[in-house]
């Protein structure tokens, strides 16, 4: 045989393809924690070399039985192949539920079976009835007649061959399209080899030679090229999409330009405007369809991680979300782009609204607690001390409350606070501070309102309350009020003080009859007594 005839040359390009996978199968060592088929794959790269290197030296053989020794080396190989490039595609589409031993080995019994088959084919030929040189050929060419286990073994590689294809022809569609380029790798890597065993059984190749190891060849070059330009089996996409698509937290991700280029299923919920147009739009484009707080915007910058929360409308309903912004960045440290997580915190945020409300609303009346009204009103007065514009306080309770509520009972006394407090919300300015003081005491602070004024308030109160009477099953039941009124005149004067003269005033107009406004440090009643 020489180097420049057809089988020499054969024989070289069977080397390369060995070659191929022996450094496919070194790459996969060191990247097995990459992905969680890379085990898987660089077994099959190893059985590929063996494969090849066997048949190599099986074309460079000089006898029968030099052929056979090869052929023996080569099922040691050739018959698990097959169900490795299975099971590397459910590890790739993430079908982790078949991955496990208990499972897989029995995608090995056949080619067990066959590697026992062809070592002991002289004592049974159930894989070849005979093995014989081609006659009349210039260079040692084996010939065989199959038996009934090589139809076996050819039926089993051809049906786990198609089940690989279906299982990607099943997830094409659930991948987008940046990343079909590594489905079409693996899909050509697994089809050629079978179009050439096919050809090869029906007798279609040249020279009637085993085109399987070359093709191997070729599928080595697509892995190789494609580990390079879109990191297959390192960032494996489907495998992705299994964990980015099982995310509760909403996803995109964004190039330099903001412009979407992939986002997640739980994204799509938050943000129905996310279909597969939105891919290659502005972000701001679609995001301001829906958000209350109008377009989430940030620049492209090296300051790291950005967060904001939002209340988002959707359907009538209200959510908040917290958004967090992130750089994504390239191998070499240059930004590449924005990832953006959305977190739904509504139930947090619900909480933590139900929670301050309890801490700043009073139960029975729904007007601001007695502590928040006091936090409230000091930040009022340092606001009306920097700006010198007049501050007063009302301070009022329910005339013969605890009559109230000897005679119609705890229930009607709590109607009759309810009931008042309806009426003040009614008469009070909007910017009027309201709360609960302490039983059926009240208090109110009144912004950029002077004394007189306040007195003004106070009486359009009083006369409110005395005439609407509260009506029960029984009887419209008569309610009055008695009010004291004060203004804070200097910087230095405390909350408490004011609110102690506002105090005063009120016990004034209690033991002048009730039903009476009095202002601090007057003695004048603002309001016709009635006993």
């Amino acid at each position: 045989m020489t180097m420049n005839s057809p089988m020499s040359q054969y024989i070289i390009i069977v080397i390369i393809s060995g070659v191929l996978s022996v450094l496919l199968a070194i790459y996969a060592y060191y990247n097995k924690n990459k992905f969680s088929g890379m085990s898987v794959f660089m077994w099959m790269t190893v059985l590929s070399a063996v494969y090849t290197f066997a048949f190599a030296f099986e074309l460079a053989s000089d006898s029968l039985q030099e052929i056979r020794f090869w052929l023996n080396i080569e099922y040691i190989g050739m018959p698990f192949i097959a169900p490795c490039s299975l099971l590397l595609i459910m590890h790739y589409v993430g079908l982790n539920k078949f991955n496990t031993f208990k499972k897989s080995w029995v995608l090995f019994v056949i080619p067990a079976i066959t590697l026992l088959m062809v070592t002991t084919n002289e004592y049974h030929n159930l894989f070849y009835k005979n093995l014989y040189l081609r006659p009349h050929v210039a260079t040692t060419v084996v010939d065989v007649v199959p038996g009934i286990w090589y139809y076996v073994h050819g039926g089993y590689t051809f049906g786990s061959m198609l089940a690989s294809l279906f299982i990607l022809a099943r997830h094409w569609q659930k991948t987008k399209s940046i990343y079909r380029k590594q489905m079409l790798t693996l899909a050509v890597g697994i089809s050629l080899p079978m179009l050439g065993a096919l050809m090869y059984v029906l007798g279609q190749t040249p020279l009637g030679m085993d085109p399987v190891p070359i093709l191997m060849c070729v599928t080595s070059i697509l892995y190789v090229t494609s580990i390079f330009s879109t990191a297959l089996l390192t960032v494996a996409p489907i495998a992705r999409e299994h964990i980015f698509e099982s995310m509760r937290d909403g996803v995109l991700v964004l190039n330099l330009e903001n412009q979407i280029m992939d986002f997640n299923g739980a994204a799509t919920t938050i943000i129905p405007a996310l279909t597969p147009l939105a891919i290659g739009q502005k972000l701001d484009h679609i995001w301001k369809r829906g958000a209350e707080s109008g377009a989430f915007s940030f620049g492209m910058d090296e300051t790291g991680e950005y967060e904001q929360e939002f209340k988002w409308i959707r359907g009538g309903e209200t959510f908040y979300y917290r958004i967090r912004a992130s750089n994504l960045l390239k191998p070499n440290g240059q930004l590449a782009g924005r990832t953006i997580v959305m977190i739904d915190v509504t139930e947090y945020t619900l909480l933590q609204n139900k929670l301050r409300h309890l801490a700043e609303i009073d139960g029975l009346t729904s007007i601001y607690n007695r502590t928040f009204f006091m936090e409230k009103s000091r930040q009022l007065l340092s606001s009306a001390h920097q700006t010198k514009q007049p501050l007063s306080f009302i301070l009022f309770d329910i005339d013969y409350f605890k009559q109230i509520n000897d005679r119609y009972g705890h229930s009607l006394g709590d109607f009759a606070l309810q009931h008042v407090v309806m009426i003040c919300q009614q008469t009070l300015p909007a910017d009027a501070l309201f709360g609960r003081y302490g039983g059926e005491e009240f208090a109110i602070s009144l912004p950029n309102t002077s004394l007189v004024q306040a007195g003004q308030i106070a009486e359009q109160l009083r006369a409110a309350i005395a005439g609407n009477p509260l009506y029960s099953a029984a009887r419209a039941i008569s309610i009055t009020a008695s009010f004291g009124v004060a203004e804070a005149k200097s910087a230095d004067v405390p909350l408490e003080a004011l609110l102690s003269e506002a105090d005063v005033a009120l016990y004034q107009s209690k033991h002048s009859g009730r039903n009476a406004v009095h202002l601090s440090n007057q003695d004048r009643v603002h309001a016709n007594q009635q006993k």
